[in-house]
């Protein structure tokens, strides 16, 4: 896979599996009106994802298509970050990854619309303003749950330091020539003003930066955790089932 490919499908998995997890609250978040935004959050990551996996199978030129770059890969083959593949059935969970997710990904796609790949430029250019709003809307739930009761309080704390030892991985270096021919981000340089926005949201929000050890990541290099794969098991199922099944 070159670094040209590799970055692309690290793009794409993280807002394909971001999109998959967010899928899994439609019935079950607190408020109807919520059911909407996360469905139209979700729907907004799978777009996304079909932008950058379309692109990635021009650059791969193998022949194969978006639909089996999401569903004929096997774990291993993912490039996601570990941020989004794990379970989140704790709703204050659900709205501190968005958080960090949305904040990430508003620098990034920000930078990424002078990129030189003009197909990057484009998804950049659309992504931007969706992010925005999935950046507000988390930051309104985190600022809900931390500044409500003494028991919102105590989850979103708790959501937050779930969270955070997975925030590292979003900054791993990738290609210095990619960085270098304007293609990709450095994503080194978007630390600061990740965590410059989720930090402000925090403090807001009545609640502490966790103090945590970094997890040991890896999904940049094909290594995930166990809760992958069984996030590709249903999502893929479908697909694998009925090969070539179209509606």
């Amino acid at each position: 896979m070159s670094a040209h490919l590799d970055y692309v499908v690290g793009l794409a998995d993280d807002a394909l599996v971001a999109a998959q997890r967010t899928g899994w609250w439609i019935s079950r978040a607190p408020q109807l009106e919520e059911d909407v935004a996360l469905a139209n959050i979700g729907l907004d990551q799978l777009g996304q994802a079909r932008g950058l996996l379309a692109h990635a199978a021009t650059i791969e030129g193998a022949g194969r298509t978006e639909d089996d770059l999401a569903y004929l890969r096997d774990e291993r083959e993912f490039r996601n970050v570990w941020l989004v593949e794990r379970q989140q059935s704790d709703f204050g969970v659900a709205m501190a990854r968005l958080l960090v997710l949305s904040a990430w990904q508003a620098e990034l796609y920000a930078a990424l619309v002078h990129s030189t790949d003009p197909v990057l430029a484009a998804v950049a250019g659309k992504a931007v303003k969706e992010v925005a709003y999935h950046l507000d809307h988390a930051g309104h739930w985190v600022l809900r749950l931390g500044d409500g009761t003494e028991d919102s309080h105590r989850r979103m704390q708790a959501a937050l330091d779930a969270e955070w030892p997975y925030v590292e991985e979003l900054f791993t270096p990738v290609d210095p020539a990619l960085v270098a021919s304007g293609v990709a981000v450095d994503p080194v340089g978007l630390r600061a003003g990740v965590l410059h926005t989720i930090e402000s949201v925090v403090r807001q929000a009545t609640l502490t930066v966790p103090d945590v050890t970094p997890a040991r990541g890896g999904g940049r290099h094909g290594l995930h955790t166990e809760e992958l794969g069984y996030l590709l098991a249903e999502m893929q199922h479908l697909h694998r089932s009925h090969p070539g099944a179209t509606w």
